[in-house]
């Protein structure tokens, strides 16, 4: 009996690291100096495909730059130009797609950062 509440208290706990993991590694890649990103308010500015393309509402201060998700895999891309700031996960041949998808969108994507923070 006792082991067995052993064995479910370190299955718990390890399911939980994995479930939580992707969230831990995204915030811990996006801090900025001691401020941490805020990632309560993600609007999501387009959708395409499995690709979700969001800002995090409080990143103001840097370049124009979107962040790239598609299940447990992130990217963060510059917008001017679009080039590749971060890659969590994603392999080389669907960060070339997501780049190219960014550089059809770029114009828009651009309109809406400086709708959102000022240019």
């Amino acid at each position: 009996m006792e082991r067995e509440s052993l064995v479910g208290r370190v299955v718990g706990r390890a399911r939980s690291r994995i479930v939580g993991h992707r969230s831990e590694r995204v915030t811990a890649a996006f801090q900025s100096g001691s401020q941490q990103c805020d990632t309560g308010v993600l609007p999501t500015v387009l959708r395409s495909g499995p690709y979700r393309v969001y800002f995090y509402s409080h990143e103001p201060n840097e370049p124009a730059h979107v962040h790239v998700d598609r299940d447990d895999d992130s990217a963060k891309f510059w917008l001017k130009p679009v080039a590749l700031a971060l890659n969590l996960g994603f392999s080389p041949i669907e960060l070339r797609r997501i780049q190219r998808m960014l550089r059809e969108n770029e114009i828009i994507l651009l309109e809406k950062w400086n709708a959102r923070f000022g240019s």
